[in-house]
């Protein structure tokens, strides 16, 4: 990479594409659920049990990703650009086996994974239809993000926010044709919904790969990685990638398990905790995007390791990080019945969400200390403390509590939310202490070597 994009890698240059890109996703979620809660408030809770399921998916073709983003941000820093595309070509070629070995299992076994997850009877029949049609074109997600991590890595955070903004776009006139049927079209519910959304990440990721062909096509060397098996780069990717999903995945399946106690609660509970997850999304945005921007950062500076700098932009970004949350879910807090009334009706759901509302205040800095500081502890090589860190405390604080709280004692989402604020505070000191001692410092460049063949930072 030449001095002229290094010098674009500001946090600020950054940052604002990946917040509109996380904020669209996010909108494309929110439009479903918003579009859905005028058509049938169940079809609302069969969707959201749904794309739990995908959550969990979509946190597996994360590994790949995940390693994809750390070692081409480290390559580059070390100005190793041929090993960068290396990389790039064998995340891509992984995750797209992966991801239709995932899409057919989903496909063919999607009954007897929503019946694990104890849905009440009526939604089964919706939530079925909606998981077979996603979850079949799976695979598409999964190229999605390897080759927005490719291209977010080399700089272009605007190219990723340009390609979300159009699958938005997309995904909202496909859900209003099928969902409401005017005219000619079908009204389809659940169903419409997931087509609309395969049917716009299908488009969305032809012009993502038309964007990556442009911006490093001559970084890519298909051919040659594709002579002899590339153990190596899967190892690259493997050590890094693994440990790296591993806290996501963990995070996600204790999600998974919590979702069937809430399930055990009843319609209306399950139906507010989408709404107000939904609504959360929004608060997180800020978080998300700074830690995303920081990772890249990061992980150049530790390429060309720079430590000193590496260390004082995760602590500025924190900080950054911590204020804008405190304020965004202050902000939802003082609005939450207009903002709930927007999506449904219900006294109860809207009574519930909007005390579940209320200790979004306490609970998201203890999770913004998670989404900047594990990305920065990635970033430099230290990915496995995140994951048993997080393993102990999903599960010990978790999940323990919001059964304790929320079935045994019947607190209900009350419970449960209190489970997460013990939990993201737990793990967010816990990354802050680790990254404060420093000893990722001497974990040095992942990829182990540079072009002159010393250890970066060395």
């Amino acid at each position: 990479m030449d001095t002229d994009k290094k010098k674009k890698l500001t946090l600020f240059a950054l940052t604002w594409p990946i917040f509109i890109e996380i904020f669209l996703h996010m909108l494309m979620g929110n439009a479903d659920t918003l579009m859905l809660s005028q058509y049938d408030d169940q079809a609302v809770a069969a969707v959201g049990v749904a794309n739990q399921i995908m959550s969990v998916i979509i946190v597996m073709f994360g590994f790949v990703a995940m390693g994809t983003a750390i070692l081409i941000a480290q390559y580059l820093g070390a100005r190793q650009e041929r090993e960068a595309g290396r990389i790039a070509v064998v995340s891509l070629a992984a995750n797209l086996v992966f991801g239709l070995a995932l899409s057919l299992i989903l496909f063919g076994f999607a009954p007897q994974i929503l019946g694990a997850m104890n849905l009440p009877p009526e939604l089964m029949n919706m939530a079925l239809v909606y998981l077979r049609i996603v979850g079949g074109f799976a695979f598409v997600q999964a190229l999605i993000m390897t080759a927005g991590a490719i291209v977010k890595s080399h700089g272009f955070t605007k190219d990723v926010m340009w390609v979300t903004l159009g699958m938005n776009v997309l995904n909202v006139i496909g859900n209003y044709l099928l969902i409401f049927g005017p005219g000619p079209f079908p009204s389809l519910g659940a169903q419409g919904v997931a087509i609309s959304t395969a049917g716009s990440r299908t488009i969305g990721f032809i012009v993502l790969g038309f964007l990556l062909y442009r911006r490093v096509n001559g970084e890519l060397p298909f051919a040659a990685v594709f002579r002899s098996f590339p153990k190596p780069e899967i190892q690259q990717l493997l050590k890094i990638g693994i440990p790296s999903a591993g806290e996501h995945l963990s995070y996600n399946m204790s999600q998974f398990v919590i979702t069937i106690f809430i399930a055990a609660m009843g319609t209306a509970e399950l139906t507010a905790r989408v709404y107000v997850t939904n609504i959360m999304m929004f608060i997180l945005l800020f978080a998300v995007a700074i830690g995303q921007g920081t990772q890249i950062i990061v992980g150049h500076l530790v390429g060309e390791g720079k430590y000193r700098e590496a260390y004082e932009r995760c602590m500025k970004s924190l900080w950054i990080g911590m204020g804008l949350s405190i304020g965004a879910a202050s902000l939802f807090a003082v609005f939450r019945e207009p903002i709930l009334s927007i999506f449904t009706d219900n006294p109860d759901i809207i009574e519930i969400g909007g005390i579940l509302l209320l200790l979004t205040i306490i609970l998201e800095p203890g999770r913004t200390f998670n989404l900047i500081v594990i990305n920065c502890l990635r970033a430099a090589g230290d990915v496995r403390f995140p994951v048993y860190i997080g393993i102990l405390s999903m599960w010990g604080v978790s999940v323990t509590i919001s059964y304790t709280a929320g079935l045994v004692f019947g607190l209900g989402l009350i419970g449960v939310w209190l489970s997460f604020i013990a939990d993201e505070w737990l793990r967010g000191l816990l990354m802050l202490r680790r990254w404060k001692g420093r000893k990722w410092e001497r974990m040095g460049f992942t990829s182990g070597k540079t072009d002159s063949g010393k250890a970066a930072g060395s």
